[in-house]
């Protein structure tokens, strides 16, 4: 089975860390987003991967020519010009880079990947969101109701309390807002038939292919209440980085 991840967009809420690298290249504990992403696929077995890009495109594809090398203890003769890898340790990933154009929206890239995907069902999320979810489950209730489309649901971290304010007098504070409905936290997996609802490099997935998938009856939802965390903002990194760097990674699973 493949996956898909969407990297190809500005990032341009995090530009503190995008002025200069594709959102997904923006690190957690000293690897990519992107990296930790991969690792919560390769540990539900999918190692096969599809990337469509954009926005500095090269950086990622440079990240991945050269991740053997920089994953690798090695010798370098520099008198005989040669390099000897004394211990590999890179995981066994097939990655495909697919250039899907600057400014293509998400469903243009994703009807770009068609070549590569029309064969079997597929994953496909968002390069800058992790989660604590076993993909095996979400592939398997996929396959269970034979539509087109799974997304999987879920309620975004509360941030800020709330007030509740009655003719300018504030008669309650809520440390935590009420609880938020479940939204669009990536993770999918979809049939090939999904290209069928994708028009042109203008489609945004998220609006009229989802409502249209929804209408037809073809959009089921895996509620997902274990930890998501998606990385919008600088606030959002550094939270994450915390997270990496005290073990309480709850995605790191494995």
């Amino acid at each position: 089975m493949k996956a898909v991840i969407l990297s190809g967009g500005y990032g341009t809420r995090l530009m503190e860390e995008t002025d200069s690298r594709p959102k997904p290249m923006v690190e957690i504990g000293g690897r990519p987003i992107l990296w930790h992403i991969m690792k919560i696929y390769s540990h539900a077995g999918i190692n096969d991967f599809v990337i469509p890009l954009g926005y500095k495109a090269e950086m990622i594809k440079q990240y991945f020519a050269n991740y053997h090398l920089l994953s690798s203890d090695i010798t370098v003769d520099m008198q005989n010009d040669t390099i000897v890898t004394l211990k590999r340790s890179a995981e066994p990933w097939r990655v495909t880079l697919v250039d899907t154009g600057l400014d293509t929206m998400t469903g243009g890239r994703l009807r770009r990947l068609q070549p590569y995907l029309q064969d079997e069902a597929f994953c496909m999320t968002y390069g800058d969101g992790v989660a604590e979810i076993d993909v095996r489950t979400t592939v398997a209730f996929h396959h269970s109701h034979g539509r087109v489309a799974t997304v999987t649901a879920v309620k975004p971290p509360a941030r800020f309390g709330t007030l509740e304010i009655v003719n300018g007098c504030v008669e309650a504070f809520r440390e935590k807002p009420i609880e938020p409905g479940y939204v669009n936290g990536g993770f999918f997996v979809l049939s090939p038939s999904v290209f069928g609802y994708l028009e042109d490099d203008e489609t945004v997935f998220e609006r009229t292919p989802l409502e249209r998938l929804a209408s037809d009856g073809q959009l089921m939802a895996l509620k997902h209440d274990a930890f998501w965390h998606s990385m919008d903002t600088l606030r959002d990194k550094r939270h994450l980085e915390h997270l990496w760097a005290t073990r309480n990674a709850p995605w790191r699973m494995w």
